[in-house]
């Protein structure tokens, strides 16, 4: 059995202590990330939408960076928004800045009611490189 081992970002943020989360798990050359928000150091949601989104992303690229991988290494990914049809321009237009030559991850995305504050959330598998 291939055993998994946690990851964390060397800053990472109170919400992983107080829902009682791995930002995420390692489980042979696979990087599973829970799903990272835009949440201030001390857990609470940035407040202004596109600020929240391109912290979801940094917080993802920390967690990333943890585990030696890099946005490169992602083979899919999972985004949860509260509002799509009036979110989708601003997070495409994040998502675009970071993925932004193919090949392209896989991308779900899915409409939901609730997201304990935030508004947008993204988890990812990636690959660890070799060198990692």
């Amino acid at each position: 059995m291939t055993q998994r081992n946690a990851v964390f970002p060397a800053n990472r943020h109170a919400l992983y202590e107080a829902h009682g989360y791995s930002a995420a798990i390692r489980s042979g050359d696979l990087l599973f990330a829970s799903g990272q928000v835009g949440s201030r150091a001390d857990g609470s949601p940035e407040p202004d939408f596109k600020r929240q989104v391109q912290l979801a992303f940094e917080n993802l690229q920390a967690t990333l960076e943890a585990a030696g991988c890099t946005f490169d290494d992602i083979v899919d990914v999972t985004t949860f928004h509260t509002d799509p049809e009036n979110q989708f321009e601003t997070i495409m237009a994040v998502k675009n800045h970071i993925f932004d030559k193919p090949p392209y991850p896989n991308w779900t995305a899915i409409g939901v009611n609730w997201l304990a504050g935030f508004d947008f959330e993204i988890k990812v598998i990636a690959r660890i490189p070799e060198s990692a």
